[in-house]
């Protein structure tokens, strides 16, 4: 009864801030989802085949649910939704069943009004639900992107790396490839290296596979090298590891941003693009910036957040610019949105 009557109260104040209920099917078809809004969802989906012969899934994420209803349907802009999303873990003894309530600003007509109302309406909702003390941390993928461009790389670098800062494992190892100026991984490189020195002892005039070792060195030290790399790798993967340590007030970030960029010699208005995230300041809230943060979610594209009431998570959402036309819309759709937890509260 506690629970329900919750969420009870946490819908009135969704429907008091304008959002209208939406609700998203619960059957989808897993090839669309994962064609359209990423890999990052195979492997938690729950799937069955169809008798038509489609491979259906249990809705794994309620916002992508929101957003293909939403495109079907033409539905208000405004949603939000009371529902289950379906998901394997890699932890055993966490239910697959998440229990969410959300909101969704589709077609965000006015990016700093719409990314606080959110903000502020699940802050609202958050309030409601515990006593203890509320904290927010939030990040930005469009920061790290404008840094990204800014750095002199090649553009094929630039693009791997914006793609994949969501994989922070696999991101990991793209820094690595970098800071060695090669674009080959760097167990491929170790190796290669290891054979080259090792082949730099045999007879140079040996044949093997109709080339000579000479020959096959030659091509190897190419490859080691990488012709198509550039000689400041070390320095770029230095300024990027710099900027995912900012950690700071929300109040102190303009200022943490101003002196990253003094000392790494970047043009001071490269983060110029900073009004909807510090306009959050006007939570009057304990806010947390982290460059280094919401990166576990492939289809984030600006701000992202989580709400904590003392140690739990309670929310989390964040800006998906790019989703709804990933989903089929003839067009980027700017969009915002988040969901609460309900097993945290």
């Amino acid at each position: 009864m506690k629970s329900k009557k919750l969420s009870e109260n946490i819908i009135k104040t969704f429907k008091s801030n304008g959002f209208v209920l939406l609700e998203p099917d619960v059957l989808l078809d897993s090839d669309y989802i994962i064609e359209r809004s990423g890999e990052k969802f195979r492997s938690s989906m729950l799937t069955f085949d169809s008798e038509d012969g489609k491979t259906m899934c249990l809705r794994p994420d309620l916002t992508v649910a929101s957003c293909i209803s939403f495109l079907q349907k033409k539905s208000s802009s405004k949603i939000y939704y009371s529902g289950q999303a379906y998901r394997r873990s890699g932890n055993k003894s966490k239910n697959f069943i998440n229990d969410q309530l959300g909101i969704e600003i589709l077609g965000s007509k006015n990016q700093i009004q719409d990314d606080f109302k959110i903000i502020s309406t699940i802050l609202s909702s958050a309030k409601k639900i515990k006593r203890k003390k509320i904290l927010i941390k939030v990040g930005d993928i469009s920061l790290f992107k404008s840094l990204i461009n800014a750095l002199d790389m090649p553009e094929r670098w630039k693009l791997r790396l914006i793609r994949h800062f969501w994989r922070p494992s696999y991101f990991e190892e793209l820094l690595k490839r970098l800071e060695k100026n090669t674009d080959i991984d760097a167990v491929t490189f170790d190796s290669d290296k290891k054979r080259f020195y090792e082949m730099k002892k045999l007879d140079q005039d040996k044949v093997v596979a109709g080339r000579s070792i000479s020959e096959i060195l030659k091509r190897f030290d190419k490859k080691i090298k990488d012709p198509r790399s550039f000689t400041d790798g070390k320095k770029i993967v230095k300024i990027i590891a710099s900027f995912l340590k900012i950690n700071c007030k929300l109040s102190e970030l303009d200022e943490r941003l101003l002196d990253f960029a003094k000392k790494n010699n970047l043009k001071k208005n490269i983060f110029k693009d900073l009004k909807s995230i510090l306009n959050l300041k006007r939570l009057n809230q304990d806010v947390n910036f982290i460059a280094n943060f919401g990166r576990d979610v492939e289809y984030y594209t600006g701000i992202v957040f989580e709400v904590y009431s003392g140690k739990k998570e309670i929310a989390r959402g964040g800006r998906y610019d790019d989703l709804l036309k990933s989903l089929g819309a003839n067009k980027n759709i700017p969009a915002v949105g988040a969901a609460i937890n309900l097993k945290n509260i």
